[in-house]
């Protein structure tokens, strides 16, 4: 993973009101969960007592209580009661969980993987996103497959005419996205599968933003061509736009072997014209998002889930010219975990967390090669350090 950046790791919508909400990120298993006046907070799952879940306990006041033995933690980490001792009783100082930086933003639970730091940079997404007008429906899944390579199929289409021909789902988007209106869309699936050479590719970047445009065309029959306009932002953002079609995907670490998708598709200029009644219009967008989740991603994954090696890196592959855009990503993940790196090791909580260490903040590749100054030091780091105060 690269440090020092911030992750959505939940739609907003996926916490829980009244009960703690568990997931694994990150390589590390949180607990989240809502203050008396609704503030969130992040925090280790893992109980320091036995090693519980606390994201399987329950919320009294301003605390969480422990599933197992009902010790309550605050919203600063440090345990408040321990019921076997009384209500007078004295709690060691060494019960307590981490507390970590999380912030909810373009309705997305934000956490924050680096050092503690008094400022912390302000989350942004890329204008196109940023000044978006159309409303979007969001769904999230895991896949058994590496962040990095997720990321990489989402960089280039050039392999869609291979990969999503022959399920009847894809039937429909190449009917309506390929076919031509003076042979009624009959001949979509004809020109889906010649339309696989790149030309007019183009690649800029600017800071951590990568953008790539090019046309996808029938060689020889440039009636036949489809424009494509691609965007990668750190650390795990894609977005693609095609025709009526735009789509962003978070591809979020859970560990290093497992990704969490958050994917977002914008409501379609000619819905209002095709659904004219509101209400229904978000639901044509959630089952197109779960046609793409069911059929096209998983027809990806299928494939992601056999290569070799599981991490992609620099010197792995074997770029051809259009993909730019892939070895432009690969050489700006290293750049921003060089610089984390000279930023000096990302921070340890200092009251020692649930297991007294933490996950590496290296991936497989990482931690092969001793890069990062966590596996230097000899000791893990946290997801997003120790908070000094609650969110």
């Amino acid at each position: 993973m690269i440090p020092n950046q911030w992750y959505p790791i939940l739609r907003t919508e996926d916490i829980k009101r009244d009960a703690p909400t568990g997931v694994r990120r990150m390589g590390e298993e949180l607990v989240l969960w809502r203050d008396l006046r609704g503030r969130l907070v992040c925090q280790s799952a893992r109980c320091p007592h036995k090693g519980a879940n606390l994201s399987d306990g329950r919320l009294v006041g301003n605390s969480v209580a422990c599933p197992y033995h009902g010790f309550r933690f605050g919203t600063d980490g440090a345990c408040k009661l321990v019921p076997a001792l009384g209500a007078e009783g004295r709690v060691p100082a060494s019960l307590r969980v981490d507390t970590y930086e999380v912030r909810e933003k373009y309705d997305l639970v934000w956490l924050w993987w680096g050092d503690r730091r008094a400022q912390l940079p302000d989350i942004e997404l890329p204008h196109e996103l940023a000044e978006h007008p159309r409303p979007y429906e969001t769904i999230t899944f895991s896949r058994p497959v590496h962040y990095t390579r997720y990321i990489e199929s989402l960089l280039e289409f050039y392999h869609v005419t291979f990969v999503h021909r022959d399920h009847w789902a894809n039937i429909i988007d190449y009917t309506f996205m390929y076919g031509s209106w003076k042979k009624l869309w009959t001949d979509g699936r004809e020109r889906y599968i010649a339309a696989n050479k790149i030309v007019n590719h183009r690649v800029d970047v600017e800071g951590t933003i990568i953008r790539n445009t090019f046309d996808q065309c029938e060689e020889g029959n440039p009636d036949n061509t489809w424009h494509f306009d691609l965007i990668y932002q750190a650390p795990c953002m894609t977005h693609v736009r095609q025709g009526l079609l735009e789509v962003t995907t978070w591809l979020v670490p859970i560990d290093e072997h497992h990704t969490q998708a958050i994917m977002r598709l914008y409501e379609y200029p000619l819905l209002k014209w095709m659904v004219p009644v509101k209400p229904l219009r978000p639901l044509v967008l959630r089952l197109s998002l779960m046609m793409e989740q069911y059929v096209q991603d998983r027809q990806d994954n299928d494939i992601m889930a056999r290569q070799e090696p599981k991490v992609s890196e620099r010197g792995v592959n074997k770029f051809i010219a259009v993909d730019e855009m892939n070895a432009k990503y690969l050489q700006m993940r290293d750049r921003l975990k060089a610089e984390a790196r000279a930023e000096g090791p990302v921070a340890v909580p200092v009251a020692g967390g649930a297991n007294g260490h933490g996950a590496g903040t290296g991936d497989g590749a990482d931690g092969a090669n001793g890069n990062g100054g966590a596996e230097r030091s000899g000791k893990g780091a946290r997801a997003g350090g120790l908070s000094r105060s609650a969110p």
